[in-house]
């Protein structure tokens, strides 16, 4: 496997190539990445989430069901994806997906440039088993926050985060994603105590 398979950069290209068709399934972008790696696919749906696309209805709960169906896969140790029908015939019109890639560029290029190999313990053996099960766990909500544009984008910034830490061996980027599972679970309880005091 060449090195810069393992860089958002080259799953962007990816989406690049994919784009190039009037409509733009799953299924097509699948077919430029490969199907035997579960990783890049789900973190290719939480880039895609943390874009403006998630401002268009139904995005955010399609994203949430492709990202639990793989990471539940990855979970159970399936070397080849699977994922239903109606979730592959799913479309995204082409200059749609490019206008995304454009924007994840240079934020994009700045992750790629800070990677490296560190902190491996959190990619590996059981953590990368309790990560996988954290990202399963985390769009659960997605679907319910429909009527709140872009408040999915915050979870899957978190998911990212998680999934390019396990894609690229570096155990920082991991942390990270917990840190904002942390902040996020601190601030949801404290408005929950807030409204119950109420």
């Amino acid at each position: 496997m060449r090195q810069d398979e393992h860089t958002l950069a080259y799953l962007l290209d990816s989406m690049d190539r994919a784009a190039e068709n009037e409509a733009v399934s799953v299924n097509d972008v699948l077919h430029e990445i490969g199907d035997r790696s579960i990783t890049p696919l789900i973190l290719i749906v939480a880039l895609l989430l943390v874009s403006p696309l998630s401002g268009i209805p139904g995005v955010s709960t399609m994203a949430a069901l492709i990202i639990i169906l793989l990471a539940v896969q990855a979970v159970t140790g399936q070397r080849r994806l699977w994922l239903p029908q109606f979730l592959l015939r799913r479309e995204v019109a082409g200059h749609r997906l490019s206008g995304c890639v454009r924007f994840l560029r240079r934020p994009c290029a700045f992750v790629d440039g800070r990677c490296k190999p560190r902190l491996q313990f959190l990619t590996t053996g059981p953590m990368r088993f309790i990560t996988l099960v954290v990202v399963t766990i985390i769009p659960l909500g997605w679907p319910f926050m429909e009527v709140l544009p872009m408040m999915s984008s915050l979870g899957a910034g978190t998911v990212a985060l998680l999934v390019f830490g396990l894609f690229t061996r570096d155990g920082l980027f991991v942390l990270l994603g917990y840190i904002c599972v942390a902040i996020t679970l601190i601030v949801g309880g404290l408005l929950l105590l807030a409204a119950v005091n109420a």
